[in-house]
């Protein structure tokens, strides 16, 4: 069953659904000064140069960064900063996370507890693990997984994941400045197809601030990620059809910002929460734990996750 036709059912109304790359005209960012149409890898990668550029400290290292990294997003990275600051590890990801907080026991044992250990007197430095998330047609059975709920599961780490080119460089550069461990999450699928005009200066958005893409007045629609592009072709389907869909994009899902969610739902009164991730266990479980919580009395029907 599509995800339109989902919103039909919860309306009441048959609907069909058609899928296409999503249109990100609506990203939020800082619009002055220069701006250049790329894609997605192409924005990582300004902002791991703005990173790696006005920052001394900054290192990139992980399977085949040097010469760019099986999605291009480290491309020319140690031409311009040298081997010192941008190499090659093992194909080990163990070793490369445990490496980066200083050879200690990962993430959850350790980089998710510093601050708490130490009273908020030290942390990991600024640690930001950037892994592909989601599935891509030639992703096979281990490189097809979203495994964001996982991470979720683990306070003292934040959980970052982009919708857009525009998003995933002003999130990363927010990500790497955070005083937090934060894992951020890129949607494969919008590597190359997500492409839209991204400022070349240096600019960071909010983190855990999530955001009305398009106000609704019948249905709410969560999401985040590559999952916002059908959720939009979705709520422009509904709309030939007189359904008003409110569409919301998470962007930070751990702390994530259930004021937001909560008005939106406040408002419509019906919800449907959208996401890659297996029937079980996965984030969108915990969104609907919380509008039960806060929002029951107002939800008009039974609200999916889907």
């Amino acid at each position: 069953m599509g995800l339109r036709s989902i919103i039909g059912k919860r309306l009441g109304l048959g609907l069909v659904r058609r899928r296409k790359p999503f249109s990100t005209a609506t990203c939020d960012g800082d619009g002055n000064g220069n701006a250049k149409s790329i894609n997605l890898y192409s924005a990582v990668n300004q902002a791991l140069h703005i990173a790696l550029e006005t920052d001394n400290r900054a290192f990139v290292f992980g399977e085949d960064v040097s010469f760019g990294g099986v999605f291009r997003c480290t491309t020319g990275l140690a031409d311009r900063f040298g081997k010192a600051r941008v190499f090659n590890t093992p194909l080990c990801e163990q070793g490369i996370v445990g490496f980066g907080i200083g050879l200690a026991a990962m993430i959850v044992n350790e980089a998710a507890k510093f601050r708490y250990r130490s009273g908020n007197q030290f942390n990991c430095g600024g640690l930001t693990i950037r892994a592909p998330y989601g599935a891509v047609g030639h992703g096979g059975h281990y490189h097809s997984q979203s495994p964001e709920a996982f991470f979720c599961h683990v306070p003292g780490i934040k959980v970052v994941i982009p919708r857009s080119p525009r998003q995933a460089k002003g999130l990363l550069l927010s990500c790497i400045r955070d005083p937090n461990p934060v894992v951020f999450f890129e949607p494969k699928w919008l590597y190359r197809l997500a492409v839209e005009e991204v400022p070349e200066h240096d600019y960071m958005l909010p983190l855990s601030e999530a955001e009305v893409i398009r106000q609704g007045s019948d249905i709410t629609l969560v999401g985040w990620g590559a999952q916002l592009s059908v959720m939009e072709q979705a709520c422009n389907e509904a709309e030939k059809d007189g359904i008003s869909c409110e569409l919301v994009d998470l962007k930070t899902l751990l702390p994530w910002d259930k004021e937001t969610v909560e008005a939106s739902v406040r408002k419509t009164g019906r919800v449907l929460i959208s996401h890659e991730a297996p029937v079980t266990g996965g984030f969108g479980a915990e969104i609907s734990a919380s509008i039960v919580e806060r929002c029951f009395l107002r939800v008009l029907i039974p609200f999916s996750v889907l």
